[in-house]
């Protein structure tokens, strides 16, 4: 392997075999004394749950769990929808996000029947642990993101949060039992990242009180 020529996409610690099939040799590599990570998509940032009664879930988290506090947005409607490579309808969800530890938990209800990931997930018997997410800036995405088609990932939907312009896309990688959906988003560009370790700072102090909070209260 070592004398083979190698590739890089311009994301910092990607590198790929040229003469091998990407999907299987394109590396993440950990940098020394930094976090460990995927070797095809980079550092996990999120795990997502996705349910059908949002406000149940939150109760389990933050009581049972003992995770939170928990930052609500509500009837979200993405912009520039995508569904498995082709313009749609988007759906109208309700999410939320807090943390535990470095890790982000997010919770996702879909409100209509609109084709999505979420959709489909739920349609096939399933609630819980849906997706795992990766966070970039938004250079690395559009370096990252069409090298990851390429290689012949298929994408079960993709967008921007409205108002914001921040994206996701979700590959289907999801081809064994109990195998989640991979999500890839901009979520390290400077209008949202401080926002969210901000949710990270405000979990470490958590003392169990207001619970369920506004996102939009992080902005004052």
């Amino acid at each position: 392997m070592v004398d083979e020529p190698i590739r890089r996409f311009g994301v910092p610690n990607i590198v790929c075999i040229d003469s091998r099939p990407m999907k299987a040799h394109c590396l993440f590599r950990r940098p020394k004394g930094g976090p460990f990570m995927s070797r095809v998509f980079g550092e996990m940032r999120q795990i997502a749950f996705v349910v059908r009664d949002l406000e149940k879930a939150l109760d389990y988290w933050t009581r049972t769990m003992g995770v939170g506090p928990f930052f609500m947005m509500r009837d979200v409607v993405p912009d520039n929808y995508r569904y498995r490579g082709r313009p749609s309808p988007p759906p109208r969800i309700s999410l939320a996000l807090g943390f535990s530890g470095e890790f982000q938990v997010e919770i996702i209800q879909q409100h209509d029947d609109q084709p999505s990931a979420y959709r489909d997930y739920l349609a096939a018997g399933h609630e819980g642990f849906q997706h795992v997410s990766s966070w970039m800036t938004r250079a690395e995405y559009d370096r990252a993101v069409p090298e990851l088609v390429r290689s012949g990932l298929s994408v079960a939907h993709e967008g921007a949060i409205p108002g914001s312009g921040i994206r996701f896309i979700y590959f289907a990688t999801d081809s064994v039992p109990g195998g989640p959906l991979y999500e890839i988003s901009e979520a390290k560009e400077p209008s949202i990242y401080p926002m969210m370790m901000k949710i990270r700072d405000l979990a470490r102090v958590w003392d169990g009180h207001d619970p369920i909070r506004d996102f939009a209260t992080l902005m004052r």
